[in-house]
């Protein structure tokens, strides 16, 4: 009987000896898997979008001569870097063959521009950081005098100001600018605010308005007043609008421009031309991103 009660309570102990062992295990299994899994490595991205313009303007000017543009681009970003390519039609002759002329008097146009850029956007605390390149082309330009390519280096940063508001401030600076016209310094800040989203027409959308103040100067390059200065070598430009997403992948911007370029310098009309005009206008653009 005593052996037996020995036994039963060897068995007894070894099974509590075996479940105390188990118990550490058992719990540490349970947390195990209630973290969270490992969060893979982040993959490269790509988008790509295509815009219908009422008018592509660009720091001012127009680029189709008041006509509407169709541009689209595409976009790759792998962790901070990033890289691109855009593209737009163009009206550098107001559709007259030589209408437009730079400074050696040559005629040129071009139909179609492509920009190539990359850079990285790092972030150090509450500001991001952008520095990049970009490569302005022309493919099929006309022009036996002055080059249309160039080349710019940027700098930007940019901070949320307050919930959905965000300031930031961009440096360009291009060696030799459009039509070979030298060193040139371009300043943009702009501002953007996010206002909640609300529902119109069976669809909902998303508010947003920015704007822009830019200023640019040059070295003070003929080439650069006769084309872009109207005889001086800076100038300002800005803009302020309405964009509104809609359905993900779409949105509408309404959008105002101006420059301080005087329409008038010795009896002609800079601003209000057959090209490049540079006075207070209205672009619209139907944009999708896919």
């Amino acid at each position: 009987m005593n052996a037996r009660i020995h036994k039963i309570g060897a068995s007894f102990a070894a099974a509590l000896a075996v479940s105390m062992l188990a118990g550490p295990a058992l719990a540490d299994g349970m947390r195990g898997s209630m973290k969270d899994p490992p969060k893979p490595a982040e993959r490269c991205k790509h988008s790509a979008n295509i815009a219908l313009a009422t008018e592509y303007v660009f720091r001012g000017f127009s680029q189709t001569a008041q006509g509407p543009a169709v541009q689209g681009g595409y976009d790759l970003t792998c962790g901070i870097f990033y890289a691109g390519v855009w593209a737009s039609n163009l009206d550098f002759a107001g559709d007259v063959p030589g209408a437009s002329f730079d400074v050696t008097g040559a005629p040129y146009d071009a139909s179609i521009e492509m920009d190539w850029y990359l850079g990285i956007k790092p972030v150090t605390g509450k500001i991001t950081w952008d520095l990049g390149v970009i490569y302005y082309s022309y493919p099929n330009k006309s022009n036996p005098g002055l080059d249309l390519n160039y080349l710019e280096l940027k700098v930007g940063a940019s901070a949320e100001l307050w919930k959905d508001g965000t300031l930031g401030v961009t440096v360009f600076w291009s060696p030799e600018y459009q039509l070979e016209s030298g060193s040139t310094w371009t300043v943009e800040t702009g501002f953007t605010q996010v206002f909640p989203k609300f529902k119109a027409l069976h669809r909902e959308w998303t508010p947003s308005f920015s704007a822009l103040l830019g200023w640019q100067s040059n070295e003070g390059n003929n080439s650069y007043k006769f084309s872009y200065g109207n005889g001086d070598d800076h100038y300002l430009y800005w803009n302020v609008g309405f964009t509104f997403g809609f359905l993900e992948k779409w949105s509408i911007d309404l959008r105002y421009w101006d420059t301080n370029l005087s329409s008038n310098s010795g009896g002609s009309a800079f601003c209000k031309g057959q090209t490049f005009q540079c006075d207070e206008r209205f672009v619209g653009t139907l944009k999708f991103t896919f």
